[in-house]
């Protein structure tokens, strides 16, 4: 029996593995950082034998109440990524399997790997209206990648997406994949109309040097990138300097930063209530937006999500704050669940791959149908 994370995103310490019966594992934490969620490991051994897991001491891990009703997601193929039962006892996760193959994965989230990030940008750039550039190196010395989507013209509003900042949220890129595809598909009437009525910026991985770590929520030297938006450096946070700084020559008329959420388990919104000009005009932009996704999609809702800020208190160091205040447009923090979605379960798989793709696909009309008020 051997474990192995020698992978892209691959992230596990072996603490006992001396019986299938009794396999004992811990997360190590991001660099420079007590962070530790983020797992992704490959199991080799005997198939048709009972695998007993114990991930330990999650109780010191960066959101203990994420474990609560959470199920492993696993995958042979590495392409279908289903749900392994699981339970948590305060510190320790539980799970077994019987394995139906000599290999098998584990992970948090279905993985979203660098090769295929590439595949994506690389795709996308074949579509007439699509270009590819590289705005910088991130500290590894990884791209940061930019799609822009849409010819540059008087009238045109520009709109920003990004995902990853941090890089574990595995499902904002699904979910930015499925934005993309439904964006470039020539037959989809919603795509075509924003290419000819807005520019669209997509940055589909924020932070490359985190997700090939196998990081959950920093950059090669420990930073948050979701906290360095006030004033980034090329030296600590390259990856948001730079994005930053583009945004600064184009403009931006609305901003959605794609992410996940380890303990809810619903998508939601975050808007940009507590911001210091935030004002009547914001909130019906705001309601606008919120109203359109909620008659499109029964996977999106607004009764469970974050507190809002008070007004004059939101942390301007996080990007959708920034912007928000930054351009004084509309700027959501996009969230979606680790587990399952409670308004809509599927014990089999959970929140997906499949899903966040659709829910990003689904996000294309919101924007389309809010194109007239910003």
């Amino acid at each position: 029996m051997k474990i192995f994370s020698n992978f892209d995103s691959g992230n596990i310490l072996v603490v006992s593995a001396d019986s299938p019966a009794n396999i004992q594992l811990s997360i190590p934490a991001d660099n420079n950082t007590e962070t530790a969620q983020w797992f992704h490991f490959r199991l080799e051994s005997e198939s048709q034998e009972l695998h007993q897991f114990t991930l330990l001491n999650l109780a010191k891990s960066a959101y203990p109440e994420g474990w609560q009703d959470y199920d492993v997601v696993a995958s042979y193929d590495r392409n279908e990524w289903f749900r392994i039962p699981s339970e948590f006892d305060g510190d320790n996760l539980r799970f077994s399997v019987i394995p139906e193959a000599s290999s098998m994965y584990f992970a948090y989230f279905a993985p979203y790997s660098y090769e295929r990030h590439q595949d994506l940008l690389h795709e996308a750039q074949t579509h007439y209206a699509c270009k590819l550039e590289t705005l910088g190196a991130t500290i590894d010395g990884n791209d940061i990648s930019l799609l822009t989507i849409g010819e540059p013209a008087e009238g045109k509003k520009n709109i920003w997406v990004i995902g990853r900042q941090h890089p574990g949220e595995t499902m904002a890129e699904w979910f930015i994949e499925g934005l993309l595809m439904r964006l470039l598909d020539e037959t989809d009437t919603v795509g075509k109309a924003l290419i000819d009525n807005a520019v669209i910026r997509v940055v589909p991985n924020m932070n490359p040097d985190g997700s090939i770590r196998g990081h959950l929520r920093h950059n090669a030297v420990g930073a948050n990138l979701n906290r360095e938006w006030q004033t980034p450096t090329v030296e600590r946070s390259p990856e948001v300097f730079y994005v930053r700084e583009r945004m600064l020559e184009t403009g931006v008329d609305m901003f959605l930063d794609i992410h996940g959420d380890e303990a809810i388990p619903y998508n939601f919104v975050a808007g940009s209530e507590g911001i210091p000009s935030y004002d009547e005009e914001f909130a019906a932009l705001e309601a606008h937006f919120k109203q359109a996704l909620l008659t499109i999609t029964p996977e999106f809702q607004d009764e469970h999500g974050y507190p809002k800020s008070a007004p004059g208190t939101a942390n301007l160091t996080v990007g959708s704050n920034w912007v928000a205040e930054q351009f004084k447009c509309l700027s959501y923090t996009v969230e979606m669940p680790f587990k399952d979605h409670n308004d809509q379960p599927d014990e089999i798989y959970g929140w997906s791959p499949d899903r966040s793709a659709a829910f990003g696909s689904d996000m294309l009309a919101a924007i389309w149908s809010t194109l007239p008020k910003l």
